[in-house]
């Protein structure tokens, strides 16, 4: 009878902790704005990652806002989902093999949501009356993916070790 990983190794309360503070960090750099924008002296506004998704809908940019709403907001929660799912979902291991074959393909892209983030930094940076300091959205944005990173490696190394 198949069994969770969380059933094979009920002792590794870290995964599921690891897998929350991934999740706290991701809602944390949400919340908090990734750049501030200043222009002259006169005008400063400072930019989230769902109000830049909201900024280039409203000026409709409506590809630039789903590339960066999917690789910002859609992929990193997805999957966090997908290892909540490979942790505690009875699998049978060959569909729990299929599940972490998804996931590593979903790891080599993990650092393109960072990529995506500095791109749009680097490009408001483009204007020569136009300075862009990084907030403190970008490092707990950094943070999450990486902690996400760290947490699917290890539940890989597991899940190949139950196998």
């Amino acid at each position: 009878m198949p069994q969770s990983l969380r059933e094979r190794y009920p002792w590794r309360i870290e995964v599921p902790l690891l897998m929350l503070a991934s999740l706290g960090l991701l809602f944390m750099a949400y919340s908090l704005p990734l750049m501030s924008v200043e222009k002259l002296v006169y005008w400063k506004n400072e930019y989230s990652i769902i109000a830049g998704v909201r900024g280039l809908w409203e000026e409709r940019q409506y590809s630039l806002a789903i590339i960066l709403f999917f690789f910002s907001i859609v992929f990193p929660l997805f999957k966090l989902a997908a290892l909540g799912f490979l942790w505690a979902v009875r699998l049978a291991e060959p569909k729990r093999q299929a599940v972490l074959h998804w996931l590593g393909i979903l790891g080599k892209w993990s650092m393109l949501d960072v990529f995506v983030v500095a791109i749009l930094i680097v490009l408001v940076k483009l204007g020569p009356l136009v300075k862009v300091r990084p907030q403190p959205g970008v490092y707990w944005f950094a943070a999450a993916v990486f902690l996400s990173m760290i947490t699917s490696m290890y539940v890989d190394r597991l899940a190949r070790k139950a196998s």
